[in-house]
C-alpha cells in the first residue's frame, strides 16, 4: 500500500526526521518507488518473525514472505558468510555448491521436473520461462488472470495487470477472471474448475483467431494479487488440460506460494494435483538473498540449449549455499507442517472473529497465506477498500505488519515468515480484534 498524505485517525504524524528521509528518498530514487503505510517505517534489524525500528521497538511481521525461514536466520547467515569468505563465482566454473543445491531442490519436485536454471529474481525467472515456452510452442500468446503480478521485466510487466493502467497489457496477452469461491458459492454455484477452464478456452481461441499461437497459461497457484484463492483444491486441473489441448504449456508461478508456505506440500501446484511444464521460483528461495530459478521438464530445454544461457550472478556458489541452507532449515524445523498447523489455527480464529464483525466477508487461503475480504456488509458483499486500508494502517500503529491485495484492494493479505507460531498468531489476533473494535 503506497503512502498517502491524508492521515487518518489513529495514525501518528510524521516526525521531522521522517519527512527529511522521505524527501531524500524521493529525490534520489525517483517516483516509481513506493512506501508501505501512511506512517512509513524504518527498520534496522530483523530476527525471526520480528522487525526492529531505530528506537528498538519490535514489530510482528505478518506480511513478508521473502525472509521465508525468518529474518536473519543464523544458519542462513552462517552459510552465506562462510562461502562468501571462500569464493563466489558464476556457473561457468565447476562448484559442488551449485550441484548439491540443484539436487536438493529438485528432490522436492516430481521426478519429471528434473532440470533447474538459476536466475536472480522471480521476474527474471518468469521471463526465462516465457522464452522457453516460445521456443517450444512457436507461439507467444500468454493467458494470465485479471489482476496477476508476475514481475517487472518489460515482457513480464506486460502480463502483470496488477501494475495498473499505466502499464499496457501486451497484444499477445489475454486475461481471465480468477476463480472466486466467495462470490460463487451456494447451492447453485458454478463449478469453479470448469468455469476457469472455459475462460481459458475462450482466451486461447481468441488468441488463435487473432493469429497468435498460445504459448502458455501462467498462473500464480495461490492467486496472490487477485485476492488469494485456494479452494476448492484441484480446480486448476481442467484449465491445464485446456492449455495443453491448444499446444501451450502450463507455467506454475511459485514465487509467492512455494517453499511450503501453503502447508502439506512444497509447492502450490501439488494442491491441485497438476503437473506443470515449467515452475518459476523466487522470493523465499534465498530468504532475502537474490536467488530465483526455473524448474523444467528436461526436454523443454533442448531448443534453448542450441544457443546458451548464462547469468552472471544467478546461481553463484554463495547463492546456492544460501539456497541449500534455506531448504535444510525448512526441513529440520518442520516449517511446512508449521505452516499447515498455524495456518489452520489462524483461519479458524479469523472465521470466529468474522461472526462478530460483519465487515469480514470471507476468510480464505492455505497454510500461512491467508486472505480476509473486507466488505461493507454481508448483504451486499460490496468490497470495502477504505476499511481494509484503515485496518492495515491501524495495525501498523500497533506494530503489526500486514498489507492488502485484490482488484478492489479490500483483501487483507496475511503471509508471515514460516516460523510464525501460535503465540505469534495470538498476538496478531488480539491486535486485529482491538483494531476492529476501534473502527
Amino acid at each position: 500500500m503506497a503512502m498517502t498524505n491524508n492521515f487518518q485517525a489513529g495514525v501518528k504524524p510524521l516526525s521531522d526526521i521522517e519527512k527529511t528521509m522521505i524527501a531524500r528518498r524521493e529525490k534520489l530514487l525517483g517516483p516509481a518507488y513506493k512506501l508501505f503505510y501512511q506512517h512509513p517505517t524504518q527498520f534496522v534489524r530483523g530476527e525471526g518473525v520480528w522487525l526492529y525500528d531505530v528506537d528498538g521497538n519490535a514489530y510482528l511481521d505478518v506480511y513478508n514472505n521473502v525472509p521465508s525461514v525468518g529474518h536473519s536466520h543464523p544458519l542462513v547467515v552462517e552459510a552465506m558468510t562462510r562461502q562468501a569468505a571462500q569464493l563466489n563465482t558464476h556457473t561457468r566454473y565447476l562448484h559442488n555448491n551449485v550441484l548439491d543445491y540443484a539436487e536438493h531442490l529438485l528432490s522436492t519436485f516430481p521426478s519429471s521436473l528434473s532440470n533447474v536454471m538459476f536466475t536472480c529474481t522471480g521476474s527474471e525467472a518468469n521471463d526465462l520461462a516465457y522464452r522457453i515456452a516460445k521456443l517450444n510452442t512457436g507461439g507467444d500468446g500468454i493467458i494470465v488472470t485479471d489482476l496477476a503480478y508476475h514481475g517487472g521485466t518489460d515482457a513480464i510487466a506486460s502480463m502483470s495487470p496488477s501494475l495498473g493502467k499505466h502499464v499496457a497489457i501486451g497484444k499477445n496477452i489475454r486475461l481471465v477472471p480468477a476463480p472466486d469461491h466467495f462470490r460463487n458459492s451456494g447451492d447453485n454455484a458454478p463449478d469453479l474448475g470448469k468455469t476457469f477452464a472455459d475462460n481459458v478456452r475462450v482466451a486461447a481461441e481468441d488468441l488463435i483467431q487473432n493469429g497468435i499461437q498460445p504459448a502458455a497459461l501462467l498462473v500464480d497457484t495461490i492467486f496472490s494479487s487477485d485476492g488469494v484463492f485456494a479452494d476448492p483444491a484441484g480446480f486448476l486441473s481442467e484449465a491445464v488440460d485446456v492449455i495443453h489441448e491448444f499446444g501451450g504449456l502450463f507455467i506454475a508461478d511459485e514465487v509467492q506460494p512455494g517453499f511450503g508456505r501453503l502447508g502439506e506440500s512444497w509447492w502450490g501446484f501439488q494442491r491441485h494435483n497438476v503437473m506443470p511444464d515449467l515452475v518459476t521460483l523466487g522470493k523465499g528461495m534465498g530468504a532475502g538473498h537474490p536467488l530465483a530459478g526455473v524448474v523444467a521438464r528436461p526436454e523443454l530445454l533442448t531448443e534453448l540449449g542450441k544457443s546458451r544461457y548464462f547469468n552472471t550472478t544467478g546461481g553463484t556458489a554463495v547463492s546456492c549455499a544460501i539456497g541449500k541452507a534455506v531448504l535444510e532449515v525448512i526441513e529440520s524445523e518442520a516449517l511446512i507442517e508449521n505452516a499447515k498447523q498455524v495456518g489452520d489455527y489462524l483461519r479458524t480464529a479469523l472465521k470466529d472473529i468474522a461472526t462478530r464483525y460483519p465487515v469480514l466477508g470471507d476468510v480464505r487461503g492455505a497454510g500461512l497465506f491467508i486472505g480476509v475480504e473486507m466488505v461493507e456488509n454481508l448483504t451486499s458483499l460490496k468490497p470495502c477498500a477504505k476499511t481494509a486500508n484503515r485496518i492495515v494502517n491501524d495495525l501498523r500503529e500497533k506494530r503489526v505488519l500486514i498489507s492488502s491485495a485484490g482488484p478492489h484492494a479490500n483483501v487483507l493479505k496475511i503471509r508471515p515468515p514460516l516460523p510464525f507460531n501460535q503465540d505469534n498468531a495470538d498476538h496478531f489476533l488480539r491486535c486485529f480484534e482491538d483494531v476492529l473494535n476501534e473502527l
